[in-house]
């Protein structure tokens, strides 16, 4: 069973209560400009040999040094910096580029961020600098992304250093919904960054279900559901001749989010109705409310004989800060309902494992500096379409990671695996294979975007989205071992 890509029809219930258009902002900002056509109808069958002679360009692995970047990630973390008689800041070289003194005066303001107390005055003057040599709107790639670390940064000093998990404020809630939507949009039109996770966890979906009649989704974190308008379309093309699988979502909110969050998901089950309606799917949504980060399976309504799928995007744009013991807890007791499959699908940021801030903090800005770099192939800084998402979007997103990074620097419990895989591993867990299909129609999204794009199997059950040589998403998929069952 092979998905569908378009799911427009889907859009128009979407923003259906938004002032924006689907690919345009209330700024009126649009992909027109330098416009990115997608044509999701591309012949499959015709990509399939250029797909099984490819192998040999599949991504080489992750650099194992984390002060060894790429076009512009500065290769030391000299700083150049002295202290006397208050705080005095040592001009930089003038043979250095503005990229590279930008790293160092980033990478030293995340060090003097973390110290003690007697370095808070030493921060407050390095973003100082920062902001008087960089905005949002600069020219280089390099400048505008020091703007919104330098911003993050900021906000998170002003704050008194940590945001704790109870804390955490979405950044993006600050702007107005319709331009946030608009920009999530014009971001999954300009980069495979948010589709690679949808569409290749709804192809195992749809592969793991496909023999059965009752299908229930419990979701960690659905969002706007956009994922579920391509398995509703795959279903109904499916069920020629046959009764209709009836498929059930069930998405979880934490109290701990706030009531926008709540709202958030009562809407997007509003709207995944109304478009189930339209395409003849028979469908039921419910909303589970948590009152903390503990789930407890008993909350959930189950009916006898459904197959039971437990869907974890974790971090993507547009979704809400969950802690990893919400998600510990989570996968911990969902392992009572004996789901038919687990998809994880995550950022790869160095968010686990032994690591302090200041190590975590040049990853993110590896990463960041990586979704730059792929924009740019694309897009021009000049393009107002992708100023508009940066503005709205990327910036509040950098904020959010910093925040993320914060809170768990210290966090013995995150500090106790490397990552999510090895913990299901290691809990109960075993790999599910990642199929010929799910290969192909990652491979197909990545036909439609830029040539540095690439992707990668992890393992026999995961595949990995990334930018010439750094790793950016994963996915992976797993079931219950049989001695848990």
């Amino acid at each position: 069973m092979t998905m569908n890509y378009p799911y427009d029809d889907f859009l128009d219930h979407f923003f259906a209560g938004n002032t924006a258009a689907a690919s345009t902002s209330s700024c009126g900002y649009s992909l027109n400009d330098g416009s990115l056509d997608l044509d999701w109808d591309c012949d499959f069958r015709d990509l399939i040999e250029s797909i099984m002679g490819d192998e040999g360009d599949l991504m080489e692995s992750e650099s194992s040094s984390m002060l060894q970047g790429q076009d512009g990630i500065c290769k030391s973390v000299s700083t150049g910096l002295s202290v006397a008689d208050g705080v005095y800041v040592e001009e930089p070289k003038a043979d250095e580029s503005k990229g590279v003194r930008l790293v160092h005066l980033l990478v030293a303001a995340a060090e003097a961020f973390t110290g003690a107390d007697k370095t808070r005055e030493l921060t407050r003057v390095l973003l100082a600098r920062l902001k008087d040599l960089v905005s949002p709107g600069d020219r280089t790639n390099m400048e505008r992304l020091a703007a919104h670390f330098t911003n993050g940064l900021s906000m998170l000093f002003e704050r008194g250093n940590v945001l704790r998990p109870r804390q955490h404020r979405d950044g993006i809630h600050d702007y107005d919904q319709a331009d946030v939507i608009s920009a999530f949009q014009l971001l999954q039109n300009m980069s495979p960054y948010v589709n690679f996770g949808y569409f290749t966890a709804t192809q195992a979906i749809l592969e793991a279900v496909k023999y059965e009649r009752r299908i229930h989704i419990v979701d960690y974190d659905i969002a706007e559901g956009v994922q579920w308008a391509s398995l509703m379309q795959a279903l109904v093309s499916s069920n020629t001749g046959q009764a209709a699988q009836h498929l059930k979502i069930t998405a979880l909110s934490r109290a701990t989010n706030g009531k926008k969050s709540v709202a958030a998901v009562q809407d997007t089950g509003q709207r995944l109705t109304a478009y189930a309606e339209s395409l003849g799917q028979p469908f039921s949504y419910h909303h589970c409310k948590l009152d903390s980060d503990t789930f407890n399976p008993s909350s959930l309504k189950l009916v006898r004989g459904e197959a039971v799928v437990i869907n974890c995007m974790l971090h993507l744009p547009r979704f809400s800060h969950q802690t990893p013991h919400s998600l510990i807890s989570f996968l911990s007791k969902a392992k009572t309902l004996n789901p038919k499959l687990v998809t994880l699908v995550h950022e790869e940021i160095g968010l686990m494992g032994n690591h302090g801030f200041l190590y975590r903090f040049m990853d993110l800005l590896h990463q960041f500096s990586a979704i730059f770099d792929s924009l740019e192939a694309s897009f021009s800084n000049a393009n107002p379409a992708r100023s508009f998402v940066e503005h709205v979007f990327i910036g509040p997103w950098v904020a959010n990671w910093l925040s993320r990074i914060t809170s768990t620097a210290d966090d013995a419990e995150v500090e106790s695996f490397a990552s999510w895989p090895q913990w299901l591993e290691t809990n109960g867990f075993k790999p599910m294979e990642v199929s010929f299909s799910s290969r192909c129609q990652a491979k197909l999204l990545l036909s439609l975007f830029n040539d540095g794009y690439r992707v990668e199997e992890l393992g026999q059950n995961g595949l990995v989205l990334g930018w010439k040589s750094r790793r950016l998403v994963s996915a992976s998929f797993w079931a219950l071992c049989e001695s848990n069952k």
